[in-house]
């Protein structure tokens, strides 16, 4: 039965995309054995484009909510706290990996081999880019998104699509500014209310 509702939709476009450009991707993707067979499974971009008005925001800290009866036990779920100039917050639940990542990152600590943001941190520099913001510009369906914005020295920059607790990471081991859309903000700090 998959399979024939995956058939059934297979050349379907939303209204004003015309059914012959898909084939002609698909055609493209077979004729090229090298090309990445995962980038036509992420997710389609239901968010319309929009003016951002971005804001600077800063790391608060991170806090963490325990268990009562364990206070041993590390917290059950934390957040990182993200602060505009105007006052308002904006918590953004992260897992325990990130967690430690951020922390360390906030603490200055170095570890011995490199961590996973640590690496990538290295690597955009040692391909010649530097890492100029991170951009969190939407909150959809409950989950934040954000961007690193990586310079290069001939001027071209690129987008990298990532969790804002990644972005964040990187952004502190980086030095690189944090900005946040402002309905972003808005609605971040209405749900913190």
């Amino acid at each position: 039965m998959a399979d024939d509702l995956r058939d059934l939709f297979k050349y379907w476009k939303p209204e004003g995309d015309s059914p012959g450009d898909e084939r002609d991707e698909i055609q493209e993707r077979k004729a090229n054995p090298d090309a990445n067979p995962y980038e036509d499974t992420s997710e389609r971009e239901n968010r319309m484009p929009r003016s951002l008005n971005e804001k600077e925001v800063k790391v608060r800290g991170i806090w963490g909510s325990q268990d009562p009866n364990r206070p041993d036990a590390p917290p059950k779920q934390t957040f990182v706290l993200l602060q505009d100039n105007q006052g308002r917050k904006a918590p953004i639940f992260i897992g325990a990996f990130e967690t430690m990542a951020i922390q360390m990152a906030l603490e200055n600590v170095t570890p011995e081999r490199p961590l996973t943001h640590d690496l990538l941190k290295i690597t955009i520099e040692r391909m010649g880019g530097k890492v100029e913001r991170i951009t969190i510009d939407d909150l959809w369906q409950g989950t934040f998104y954000a961007k690193i914005t990586v310079n290069y020295k001939d001027n071209t920059s690129i987008d990298l699509d990532c969790r804002p607790s990644d972005a964040i990471a990187i952004a502190i081991r980086t030095r690189a500014p944090i900005y946040m859309a402002e309905d972003v903000i808005e609605a971040a700090a209405k749900e913190d209310e």
